[in-house]
């Protein structure tokens, strides 16, 4: 295999890995070359945590920055006529899915000389970087909505990361992390692709989980698409091997109050639709312009899947619902058991198929809002 690169899938213009950057010189966003999939052989069965995956990663990573995130449990349950599995990624060390990103991309920063960034998310981002920043010795830097979760402020804040919190929406607090980009290298999870190769860790533990096969559907939460396209790129890489006949189909979850994915999908087109854009408990997914739409568009029709977009009843309903079943999560996570119904009624999933949904992000993040709407 030629050695990996960065490239920018809107002209294939590529760049090398060990230059620090986090988009291209165009300033639009970038990729990292494909891999070629891994056998269940190569899976290094003496680690618990992503870092068994290793071998698909595109560099060699010499000492990674870990807390044991990955490896996180797959549990069935019933859910009307349909037994899905839940993957609940809040058992990752800081309490959301974000931490296999984190991990895999500030080990391969750290490794090439980065030892301070600068991040900006809405919550789960923000305390994923900085506790795995801790870990790392690494000076952390959060840009923050000032309307942000404060448990998840906390988090950060407890980390001993600096957080600047900014009036406005959510994309002011990354208008003002690229301003600032210039002092501080911007480890953005949405912008710089190794976050990705390290959320592509979903696709391999599930097919670990599975008995090394791949789920007949997936289930997910999205706002800026991290967890869809590392699921994307590593079933389409274990396909590339010959390890799984078929992709899975994808189904994308939004709150209809921020639903930007769903406009366009529904449109049939991969460019911005315009949507009315209204508050929403799913806060985590609240993102207005997800700059990797083109992509996101491309795994769903690639895969077969589409998009589901949730009332704000629906959500909380769905939150309740899987409270009674002893799963505590965020109202982010539970808009994908929302649509588990829909899904069903519509017949885009069925009883005898197996169905994974992931639940994204612990209830604990979102205490009081989760107290208040489970009354």
């Amino acid at each position: 295999m030629p050695a990996a690169s960065y490239i920018d899938p809107r002209n294939g213009r590529t760049y090398p890995l060990d230059v620090p950057r986090w988009c291209s010189d165009e300033r639009t966003p970038l990729l990292i070359t494909p891999g070629s999939g891994i056998s269940r052989d190569e899976i290094d069965g003496r680690t618990r945590s992503l870092w068994r995956y290793r071998a698909v990663l595109p560099v060699d990573i010499a000492r990674p920055i870990s807390l044991g995130e990955g490896c996180t449990p797959l549990v069935q349950q019933s859910w009307g006529d349909l037994r899905p599995h839940f993957k609940l990624e809040w058992f990752n060390p800081t309490g959301s899915f974000k931490d296999r990103g984190s991990a895999v991309m500030l080990s391969f920063l750290r490794q090439i000389g980065v030892d301070a960034i600068l991040e900006d998310s809405s919550g789960n981002g923000g305390s994923s970087m900085a506790g795995l920043g801790a870990a790392a010795g690494m000076r952390v830097k959060i840009l923050a909505p000032a309307s942000t979760s404060p448990a998840k402020i906390a988090q950060v804040r407890a980390y001993g990361a600096e957080i600047q919190l900014v009036e406005g929406p959510r994309e002011e607090s990354e208008a003002e992390a690229i301003r600032q980009s210039n002092e501080t290298f911007y480890a953005s999870h949405n912008w710089q692709p190794f976050f990705l190769e390290g959320t592509k860790s979903l696709a391999y533990e599930l097919w670990e989980d599975l008995g090394f096969r791949a789920p007949d559907n997936v289930v997910i939460p999205v706002g800026a698409g991290s967890s869809l396209l590392g699921c994307a790129f590593g079933f389409r890489e274990l396909m590339k091997a010959d390890r799984i006949a078929k992709l899975p189909r994808l189904f994308v979850t939004q709150p209809l109050n921020c639903s930007p994915i769903d406009a366009s999908f529904k449109a049939g087109v991969d460019t911005p639709v315009p949507r009315d854009v209204r508050k929403t408990i799913a806060e985590g997914t609240a993102i207005r312009y997800p700059m990797r739409l083109r992509e996101i568009v491309g795994a769903l029709r690639e895969s077969g899947g589409r998009t589901v977009a949730l009332t704000e009843d629906e959500i909380v309903a769905a939150l309740r619902r899987l409270a009674r079943q002893g799963l505590f999560t965020e109202p982010t996570s539970a808009s994908a058991a929302a649509a588990l119904d829909k899904l069903s009624d519509a017949g885009s999933i069925k009883a005898n198929e197996t169905t994974v949904v992931l639940l994204t992000g612990n209830g604990l993040k979102a205490a009081s809002t989760v107290a208040d709407l489970v009354q």
